[in-house]
C-alpha cells in the first residue's frame, strides 16, 4: 500500500513513525511537505501547498497513493477530502461539511445538540457588547472561543474581565463564543470512523498552558501522557456510547458521514465527563503518546475506516506501557516566536533506550520527545533524559508534564 502524508510536524512525524513501527515499509510512505525530522525516514516532496486542490491532486495521482492521511485541520476545513475523493483516491479525513466540527465551535454545539450530548452552554456572539451581556450571564472564570480555527490559540479561560474582552476583540469578525466554565480534569480520546461506526483508541491528557503549574498562555499543547490512570474502567465505553457514536450517528442523519478522527476533548466533572471542544484530525501532543502504544496495523486501521469496515476487523490493540512526551518549544512561543534557530543532539537523544523525537516546525513548537516504558514514572524520566541532550538556543519546555500521575 503506498501512502501519502500531508503534513509537516510533530503529529505528522508521530504518524509515520507509528505506521513503520505497525508494519508499513519506509519506501511505501511519502510525506507531503514533511520536515527535517520526517525526511531522515520516508521521502519527502517540499514543493506543494497542501492546501492548493491542484498540487495536492496531482500529487496524489503521480505518487500513485493508495491512501492519502491528511494531518492538520486547515486542509480538511477547506475541504481538500472532497476533492481527492472526486479523484477516486482513498483519503482519511472528513468531508469540508463534516469538517464543521472543527471549523466552527458552534456548528459543534448544534451537533451535540441534535446528538443529545453533554457539553456546557454557549452563545455565539457578533458584537462586544453581546460578548459582555453573555459574560455576565455565565459569569466568572470567562471562557470565550474563536468560533473558526486559531491553531489551538482561540481559547482564554480567566477571571479577568480586561483581558477576555481583549481576547474576544481578536475574533469578533468571524464571531466568538462565550461557554459556561467548566471544572475536572481534561482529557482527550481519539475515535477511528468509518461513517457509521466508531473505534476507541487511547485516552491522552495533555497540558495546554506554556510554563509550569499550568501557567502563561495557551498553546497548541506543551506536553502529553497515556494511558491515564485516574479515569474510571468504563470510562472509554461510556464516551463511545455517549458521545462519540450519538455524534457520528447524528452527522450521518445530517448527510454529512464523518470519515477520519473525531477527537474528544473531554472534561470529567462533579455531574459527568462533557465535552469541550471537537476536532476533526489526530491532536498534537496526544498523537504523540498514543500513537507510540499502538501495537496493531496503523495502515490497516486507516484504511479500513476510508472503505467503511471499521467494524469488519479486531478493534485497536495498545500496549500496557506508558508514554511521556515533553514539547520543546522556541523562545517566544506562543506569542511572538523567535525566527529558527539551530537545533543539536536529537541524535543523541534517539540513541538512548525507549526515546523517540518527533520533529515539529522549525519555529514554535520545534520537536516532541516521548518517552517509553513500563510506567509513566519511568516514561517520563526517559522523557527528560532524552531533552537533555538536545539543545536550542531561547528554547523552552514544562519540567512539570505528568508529574502529578508519575508520583
Amino acid at each position: 500500500m503506498r501512502i501519502l502524508v500531508l503534513g509537516s510536524g510533530a503529529r505528522e512525524h508521530a504518524i509515520i513513525k507509528s505506521l513503520i513501527r505497525t508494519g508499513t515499509e519506509p519506501e511505501d510512505i511519502v510525506c507531503a511537505p514533511g520536515n527535517s525530522g520526517i525526511a531522515a525516514e520516508v521521502e519527502c516532496r517540499t514543493d506543494i501547498d497542501i492546501t492548493n486542490e491542484l498540487d495536492v491532486s496531482r500529487m496524489a495521482i503521480s505518487e500513485r497513493a493508495d491512501l492519502v492521511v491528511i494531518g492538520p485541520e486547515a486542509p480538511l476545513v477547506a475541504g481538500m477530502t472532497d476533492v481527492l475523493r472526486q479523484q477516486g483516491v482513498q483519503v482519511f479525513g472528513p468531508s469540508k461539511q463534516a469538517a464543521q466540527l472543527e471549523g466552527s465551535k458552534n456548528f459543534a454545539k448544534e451537533v451535540m445538540r441534535h446528538a443529545g450530548v453533554p457539553t456546557g452552554g454557549a452563545t455565539l456572539c457578533h458584537t462586544l457588547e453581546e460578548v459582555e451581556a453573555s459574560m455576565d450571564e455565565f459569569g466568572a472564570p470567562y471562557v470565550i472561543k474563536a468560533d473558526g480555527l486559531a491553531s489551538g490559540k482561540g481559547v482564554i479561560v480567566t477571571e479577568d474581565r480586561e483581558a477576555a474582552l481583549e481576547h474576544a476583540k481578536k475574533y469578533i469578525h468571524d464571531g466568538v463564543l462565550v461557554e459556561e466554565f467548566l471544572d475536572g480534569q481534561e482529557v482527550s480520546l481519539f475515535f477511528l470512523s468509518d461513517g457509521k461506526n466508531v473505534m476507541p483508541l487511547s485516552p491522552a491528557q495533555d497540558f495546554k498552558r506554556a510554563f509550569d503549574n499550568d501557567e502563561g498562555p495557551n498553546t497548541g499543547g506543551m506536553g502529553a501522557y497515556s494511558p491515564v490512570p485516574w479515569l474510571p474502567e468504563d470510562f472509554v465505553d461510556e464516551v463511545q456510547e455517549m458521545i462519540a457514536q450519538p455524534v457520528v450517528t447524528t452527522m450521518r442523519d445530517m448527510d454529512m458521514d464523518f470519515v477520519g478522527v473525531l477527537y474528544c476533548g473531554l472534561i470529567v466533572t462533579e455531574k459527568g465527563t462533557k465535552v469541550i471542544e471537537f476536532n476533526v484530525r489526530f491532536g498534537d501532543p496526544e498523537t504523540q503518546v498514543v500513537l507510540r502504544r499502538l501495537k496493531s496495523d496503523l495502515a490497516d486501521l486507516l484504511m479500513r475506516a476510508c472503505t467503511g469496515r471499521l467494524n469488519h476487523g479486531p478493534q485497536a490493540d495498545f500496549s500496557f506501557h506508558s508514554t511521556v512526551t515533553v514539547v520543546l518549544a522556541s523562545e517566544g512561543y506562543p506569542t511572538n516566536p523567535v525566527e529558527p534557530r539551530e537545533v543539536t543532539g536529537i541524535e543523541k537523544a534517539e540513541a538512548l533506550e525507549g526515546v523517540e523525537v518527533c520533529k515539529g516546525s522549525d519555529t514554535g513548537r520545534v520537536l516532541s520527545v516521548v518517552g517509553h516504558g513500563d510506567n509513566i514514572k519511568k516514561a517520563r524520566a526517559k522523557a527528560y533524559m532524552g531533552l537533555e541532550q538536545i539543545k536550542l538556543e531561547g528554547g523552552f519546555f514544562r519540567k512539570d508534564i505528568a508529574e502529578k500521575v508519575s508520583e
